[in-house]
């Protein structure tokens, strides 16, 4: 059975909740061991299949938001969806208060009741219809970002479609291009502002209803920080302020110098080289064929992952009208099957769309005996570890992709990586105010991301455009309206993705694939801390690790 035949049909939630009474009855009853690990599985075993047709919905939405029915049941789930969290809710509870759970805590992960017990400070029915309302929210800005309709070049874009004028060789056309996205943006200003504006608003009226300080404390527990607080974190960043942003401001210089402009502009940071970007060779075709060919040869579990994903087709990658912006990887736990999710646009990204989102399915394949949903995956940083590092893993085979531009990718790609941390510790930076400061006006946000940005990304000139100037970049970046706080997720994975970077291409160390293959193995079995132990990698937040680790990444760059 292939992905399109996959059935998919809306759960009754009170059949749901009748079926999880009676498996909270069989808990009440239960005398022994034995008992109550009978009723846990019945509960697995259902909320699989409710998980299942959830993402089901998602995914047939994303690649068609037009499509009336699943546009429907993504309503229904959004409305439905807190109160599958209220039931599910009521099992965490009485699992944590049950007598014999002290006998069956060695039948499962550590970070499986962790998890549990940080998802119990985070829900209360009390707060359903806020949950209901976040929903709705951040599915409308889905819906905004896809409805995007730009007039370019003779044709009808999306955002996704505009990429490839962004990064054009040719100045003015880049120019025009940006302007056009920057006029869709400054178009729906209002919007976007309502939009978070009420997101704000919800979010920190359901962390005081359940005691919290402020959302930024509630986001954290559900965002699953098991290992780190916000005190680290903000060590964190200042590491990559004094370490990371002089490298990548001398990275922008010499960019400048490329492209023979005395200073770069807004639009002219998509464009790496004067003579173009690296492009990948051939058709979309080609390229999904090129990197079925290289899994195939990298070793005898990626092989047997890429011709699972290919058989039963589980990619969605081509950009089309009406299709969600963005890329992802997720799980269908019946099929026991990942899913990629992707727009290819005949840039470089198509090729990062095979390895990032591929490392994240490839760890979602190996982790598939685990048969608990909640620590079948790891937490969001150490998810990204996985997806990141097998970007630099896969570096051998980009000529297979890029041809005679396969040395001007890897340049890209590895100065991206580096200058990307900066940034991505600016949308953490970013939220943390603006939850701190929840009374914050639209303008004053944007003052914020303002200030923020200058001291980030010192490099951005935005002095021609006035909208841009004012602090609306934001706007663009659909965690900060639909994943509070995971963003810097990303940045703590990359300073692990580029110590697996050295390990494969400058120190052709041979232990280095049976550390990533063990880390992918264990899923969420492990917090990420202990995950990059396990992986041999420093923690990002050791003071040092950000210091040394740029130090040979820079020292690369010099010598390209």
């Amino acid at each position: 059975m292939t992905f399109k035949d996959y059935p998919y049909s809306r759960p009754e939630l009170e059949d749901f909740k009748a079926d999880a009474q009676e498996v909270f009855n069989q808990m009440d009853d239960a005398q022994t061991k034995e008992d109550l690990l009978s009723a846990i599985k019945t509960y697995i075993e259902e909320t699989k299949q409710l998980l299942t047709m959830q993402t089901l919905a998602q995914i047939r939405n994303s690649i068609d938001t037009r499509d009336e029915f699943y546009d429907a049941e993504i309503a229904y789930w959004d409305e439905n969806g807190p109160f599958v969290e209220e039931v599910n809710n009521v099992y965490y509870q009485k699992l944590m208060a049950h007598p014999l759970l002290d006998s069956i805590k060695d039948e499962f992960p550590t970070t499986y009741f962790q998890l549990i017990e940080n998802t119990l400070r985070v829900f209360d029915p009390k707060i359903i219809k806020d949950l209901q309302a976040e929903n709705k929210l951040t599915t409308e800005y889905t819906k905004l970002i896809a409805s995007a309709q730009i007039e370019f070049d003779d044709k009808t874009l999306t955002l996704a479609q505009m990429r490839p004028y962004n990064e054009h060789k040719d100045r003015n056309i880049r120019q025009s291009a940006s302007n056009k996205v920057w006029a869709w943006f400054e178009e729906h200003e209002n919007e976007f502002d309502e939009i978070f504006d009420s997101l704000v608003k919800v979010r920190t009226q359901m962390a005081h209803k359940l005691g919290f300080e402020s959302f930024t404390e509630m986001g954290y527990a559900r965002m699953q920080r098991l290992d780190y607080n916000q005190e680290m974190v903000a060590n964190y960043r200042k590491q990559v302020l004094e370490d990371v942003v002089p490298i990548a401001n001398k990275l922008y210089q010499r960019q400048a110098e490329r492209l023979q402009v005395d200073k770069l502009a807004y639009y002219d940071v998509p464009l790496q080289f004067l003579d173009g970007n690296a492009t990948p060779i051939g058709s979309f075709e080609d390229t999904i064929q090129t990197g079925k060919e290289m899994y195939h040869d990298l070793s005898a579990e990626t092989s047997e992952f890429i011709d699972h994903m290919i058989d039963n087709e589980l990619l969605d990658l081509i950009a089309k009208p009406g299709k969600q912006s963005g890329g992802y990887m997720t799980y269908l736990y019946d099929f026991e099957s990942p899913f990629i999710f992707s727009n290819f646009n005949g840039t470089s990204g198509d090729v990062d769309v095979l390895t990032h989102e591929a490392g994240h399915a490839f760890q979602g394949y190996q982790s598939r005996h685990i048969q608990i949903p909640e620590v079948h995956m790891p937490t969001y940083e150490a998810c990204e570890i996985h997806s990141m590092s097998m970007e630099f893993i896969t570096w051998r085979y980009m000529d297979k992709f890029f041809g005679d531009q396969a040395d001007k990718y890897r340049f890209a790609h590895l100065s991206d990586a580096l200058e990307f941390l900066p940034y991505g510790v600016l949308v953490d930076h970013f939220q943390h105010e603006v939850y701190n400061n929840p009374d914050m006006t639209p303008d004053e946000r944007k003052a914020t991301w303002k200030k923020l940005d200058a001291q980030y990304r010192p490099h951005y000139d935005f002095s021609d455009n006035e909208f841009a100037d004012k602090g609306t970049w934001w706007y663009r970046q659909g965690h900060i309206f639909q994943s509070p706080f995971y963003y810097i997720d990303y940045t703590l994975a990359q300073v692990c993705a580029f110590q697996f970077w050295k390990r494969f291409n400058i120190d052709k160390d041979p232990e280095a694939w049976n550390d990533y293959l063990a880390i992918c193995k264990v899923g969420g079995t492990q917090s990420f801390l202990e995950i990059v132990k396990t992986a041999n990698l420093l923690s990002p937040f050791e003071d040092g690790t950000l210091k040394a680790i740029i130090g040979d990444i820079d020292t690369w760059l010099e010598q390209h």
